[in-house]
């Protein structure tokens, strides 16, 4: 998935946070995995997979919003993976993201479980709270 220019979405299936979210979780993945941002329509080398983007919308998510992190992607209307890929594909349908031939709705099927990465995973890294 790459982005292209921002429209205005006409009907929106989730909440409008989630959209714009999912665009930021995009662009924080490409810059986690070192490629550029997409420069042109053809420019492959900026595409990243829908795996690659629900591990960025994980990592995302859990540094913006902390335990929360599934409370909020639910009150969203985002319940599962398949979820941010419905999203993904309606940003590709407006024109506001790319895909290549091989992306497909179903990469986004079951990658992982909200409770499971956003409740019980979530490790709280106090290791900054007791240096000197």
């Amino acid at each position: 998935m790459s982005l292209t220019s921002q429209r205005t979405a006409p009907r929106l299936r989730y909440q409008p946070a989630a959209y714009r979210f999912v665009s930021a979780a995009l662009r924080y993945t490409q810059q986690q995995l070192n490629q550029p941002a997409d420069l042109s329509p053809d420019d492959e080398e900026a595409h990243i997979s829908g795996q690659e983007l629900l591990d960025g919308i994980r990592c995302l998510g859990t540094k913006q919003f902390g335990l929360l992190a599934g409370v909020v992607f639910r009150s969203w209307g985002v319940q599962t993976t398949e979820d941010f890929g419905r999203i993904v594909f309606e940003l590709i349908d407006q024109g506001d993201m790319r895909k290549s031939d091989r992306d497909q709705l179903s990469d986004f099927f079951d990658v992982y479980d909200f409770d499971q990465v956003f409740d019980r995973e979530y490790k709280i890294d106090v290791s900054q709270a007791f240096r000197n």
